[in-house]
């Protein structure tokens, strides 16, 4: 796919698949095109060329709403958690009842049903706004930076959570991440982009040999 913003070739012919089972991370660093890549994949923003198919269903033209319905959930960077509802409210955005899994990946949520979202800590509210996506029982979840300001506890927890959602082959995981030592330990196949482009790619047990941590300090 390719994208622009006024005259700046943001997306340059990104192409990629996203196998069930699977984790797949892509890294870059700041500025490089990875959030504005998740927007397009979700309809946030428009694409000039190319397309984006899942599970055979063209979906370059859908709306973010249609794209969810599809099996498509995102946690964007910065959570974007409805801060005065309540940690119940907020899950129940997506469904009428809140799926027992939920509380098995994040069982500290079960404590806190009725708190407001704003009051959360950063680690808390990281788990809420994942726990929001899988509601939906999504098919392939994008996940953007979800360590960015969490305490490393919670970083554990995420780590795991994600583990045990790839092993149920029931979704694609797309994780964009800078730090490095997550990505690697979750990776089954990773993408490095770099100016809109993607400039490596390959197993996530490559990523040492590939010397993918001395593309991301360049």
């Amino acid at each position: 796919m390719n994208q622009y913003y006024g005259g700046s070739h943001i997306l340059r012919d990104v192409g990629f698949e996203l196998p069930a089972g699977k984790v797949t991370t892509l890294l870059g660093r700041n500025g490089v095109g990875k959030s504005t890549l998740l927007r397009a994949l979700m309809g946030l923003v428009p694409i000039r060329t190319g397309r984006v198919v899942f599970e055979g269903k063209d979906l370059t033209k859908a709306k973010p709403n249609e794209r969810a319905r599809a099996g498509l959930g995102y946690v964007p960077q910065g959570r974007e958690i409805f801060a005065r509802l309540t940690v119940a409210e907020n899950l129940l955005m997506g469904a009428r009842q809140i799926p027992a899994r939920i509380f098995e990946l994040f069982p500290m949520l079960a404590q806190i049903l009725g708190r407001r979202g704003g009051d959360l800590s950063g680690g808390q509210q990281q788990q809420l706004a994942i726990a929001r996506a899988l509601v939906m029982k999504p098919r392939l979840l994008i996940l953007d930076e979800p360590t960015e300001g969490i305490q490393p506890s919670i970083i554990k927890e995420i780590e795991r959570s994600i583990r045990e959602l790839a092993a149920t082959g029931e979704m694609a995981i797309l994780l964009v991440e800078q730090y490095y030592d997550f990505a690697r330990s979750l990776a089954d196949q990773y993408l490095v982009m770099e100016r809109g482009e993607i400039v490596a790619r390959g197993a996530g047990e490559d990523m040492e040999r590939d010397g993918v941590k001395r593309l991301l300090a360049v």
